[in-house]
């Protein structure tokens, strides 16, 4: 699989729709330019096809830069480009491209993982100042900043976008994960994608990370951050049919489930109706079935077991096959953010 390096835009880049990338690019491309201050900022987009906030916010502070020197300089990696010709997270036959960087094993030998290594060794040798992976949702969702560790230059790169940041160790072979051993890394959530006010809030977190000289060095304070650790992984089995408001479906989830992201859920809280034992596959960052702990099915509710904070939930089922339900998550106290930040 051809990785495409570039050390200018191509042109027509800055007005090109992600649904038509394709005519520029030949397929996965990293543009290295050149700013003011090194190491670089290294900024990935579209690894999803469908999310292209990304792409468009990076061609936002560009244009705002057009005839002025970057103050950093950046590479940009633009990433599945097929996907995005045709609005779709993932073809099919492809691996999810937030699956396959370093560290993954389901996608390991695979041509998409070998590209996603050869970046990450460019980008390695090249030097970085941090990492950035831009994300739209397909639900409703606050944006939020994903961080795998927990030290203070993460933190900070995170709380340029958001208060609110979620610390997630799974799954293996994302691009955070990836590149947190050798730079501050976050990925971010920029809501629903074709808005406005969504492109213009990664294009001004883009531009902090640009104009920052250097990361604090003290830690963040708690009345900057709400802090939430992900503890469970929510999927549809395959082999389980489901759907939203209909009630035939052995699994029949609430036609609003999306309004309950990033709601503290009590106990009890109902997902849908259910005529299974338990139609969901719930892990836990080990890998380990958790759903017995989280889940209840009892007079065919499907209510929530302890109390819990969903986030990622999506009324697309095409999105629930290729990716999850949701994430489940809970409340990181404050004073116990050092004694987790030891266990990264």
């Amino acid at each position: 699989m051809k990785l495409t390096r570039l050390t200018a835009l191509p042109e027509g880049f800055l007005d090109t729709p992600a649904r038509d990338l394709h005519r520029l690019l030949d397929g996965p491309t990293l543009i290295h330019l050149p700013g003011r201050r090194t190491p670089e900022l290294f900024v990935s987009v579209l690894l999803h096809g469908n999310e292209d906030v990304g792409l468009v916010a990076i061609q936002q502070v560009l244009k705002a830069h057009a005839g002025r020197e970057l103050p950093r300089a950046m590479s940009v990696f633009i990433g599945n480009v097929s996907a995005a010709r045709t609005g779709m997270r993932r073809l099919d036959t492809q691996p999810d491209y937030n699956r396959i960087w370093p560290g993954t094993v389901v996608h390991a030998g695979t041509p998409e993982a070998v590209l996603a290594q050869r970046v990450h060794d460019v980008m390695a040798q090249r030097g970085l100042f941090a990492s950035i992976d831009i994300h739209n949702n397909t639900g409703l969702n606050p944006h939020y900043s994903v961080v795998s560790q927990l030290d203070a230059a993460t933190l900070h790169l995170a709380l340029l976008l958001t208060r609110t940041v979620v610390w997630f160790r799974g799954p293996q072979g994302s691009q955070t994960a990836a590149f947190a051993p050798l730079c501050p890394s976050v990925a971010v959530e920029c809501g629903k994608p074709g808005h406005p006010a969504n492109e213009a809030a990664a294009a001004r977190f883009i531009e902090a990370c640009l104009h920052l000289a250097a990361f604090p060095e003290h830690g963040v304070r708690e009345s900057d951050i709400d802090l939430y650790h992900t503890v469970a992984l929510v999927k549809v089995p395959a082999d389980v049919d489901f759907g939203f408001d209909t009630p035939q479906r052995p699994l029949n989830l609430l036609p609003q489930l999306d309004h309950l992201n990033f709601v503290e859920l009590e106990a009890g809280a109902t997902f849908g109706h259910t005529r299974l034992a338990m139609p969901l596959d719930v892990r836990n960052e080990a890998g380990h079935d958790v759903g017995e702990a989280f889940f209840d099915t009892a007079d065919g509710r499907l209510c929530l077991k302890r109390p819990a904070m969903p986030a990622m939930l999506t009324l697309d089922e095409h999105v629930v096959r290729q990716d999850c339900l949701c994430y489940l998550m809970e409340r990181v106290p404050f004073d116990q953010v050092s004694q987790a930040a030891g266990r990264t």
